[in-house]
């Protein structure tokens, strides 16, 4: 008797550790991607990634820059986005190897979906002649973003000392991004000018950026889209990112439902609550 109990206790026990793992793999797995120098890309989005765990029933696995995030040519584990069904990257001028490029390029080639923040739209930064040059367009060619800083886009920003007033583009007012998220807000990023020839065409503008205290003469400039990249792939690019930008609760709520949509979820009508969310912002520091 006592035996028969012990192996249906056994038989028990392996049907729910079955059970748990069945579930935690039908959930989708978003890969983070960090390495920014300047804004603290790896210690927000984990704090993204712990509230997408506990409250919206995704997986998460956060890569950082080895050994910290001003090394630019080591990501460990990129090997994970050959799991991934989303891939979030808060990237700024990497020149990573090739064995880790050839992940992220299988990954882009895969059509699965991207979403990138700020100064990935520089993301790398190979010199003149290097066999991974092509990679400095990766803006362009997988966010509808600039190719690079500067150049023929001309992409820049408005000063360091300036900050930006943010509003909802009436045309779209009912995108499902934008479920929740307040009209108008402020965040302490200065404003990263994108125009005239992007976002690319066929992008869909979400939010308006308006620079407050620019240091040159501003004009107004999409902060936040959505679009098919050259991948096929849905996209949602933004320029925001300061870590100042992650205690707002209108920016908090854009990303999450970003998140969703992209992973072909509902977004969720009933917001969790603001996330605690309070890190400095570090600077050019070495």
């Amino acid at each position: 008797m006592r035996k028969t109990f012990i192996l249906l206790s056994f038989l028990l026990i392996g049907a729910i550790v079955n059970k748990t793992l069945a579930q935690a793999k039908n959930k989708p797995l978003i890969v983070f991607v960090t390495g920014d120098h300047e804004y603290s890309g790896e210690f927000t989005l984990p704090l993204i990634a712990a509230e997408l765990e506990k409250n919206y029933g995704f997986r998460t696995k956060v890569l950082k820059a080895y050994p910290n995030q001003n090394a630019e040519k080591n990501i460990p584990g990129l090997e994970a986005l050959q799991e991934a069904d989303l891939a979030v990257f808060y990237l700024r001028w990497r020149q990573l190897p090739p064995d880790q490029l050839e992940y992220i390029d299988k990954y882009l080639k895969s059509g699965k979906p991207i979403m990138g923040f700020r100064t990935t739209t520089h993301a790398f930064n190979y010199p003149t002649g290097d066999a991974s040059e092509k990679w400095n367009a990766f803006g362009e060619f997988a966010l509808n973003a600039p190719p690079g800083w500067g150049g023929k886009a001309a992409h820049t920003h408005y000063g360091h000392e300036s900050s930006t007033d943010v509003s909802v583009i009436p045309a779209a007012k009912n995108h499902p991004i934008l479920t929740g998220v307040a009209p108008s807000f402020h965040v302490r990023s200065w404003l990263y000018r994108v125009l005239p020839d992007y976002p690319t065409k066929g992008s869909e503008w979400l939010l308006m950026g308006k620079s407050v205290n620019p240091d040159k003469a501003a004009i107004e400039n999409p902060v936040a889209w959505t679009g098919t990249n050259s991948f096929g792939a849905k996209v949602f690019t933004t320029t925001m990112g300061h870590p100042e930008d992650f205690q707002v609760e209108a920016f908090q709520r854009l990303v999450i439902n970003a998140i969703h949509w992209e992973l072909g979820k509902k977004v969720p009508k009933k917001w969790k609550g603001r996330i605690d969310i309070n890190v400095p912002y570090r600077g050019m520091v070495k």
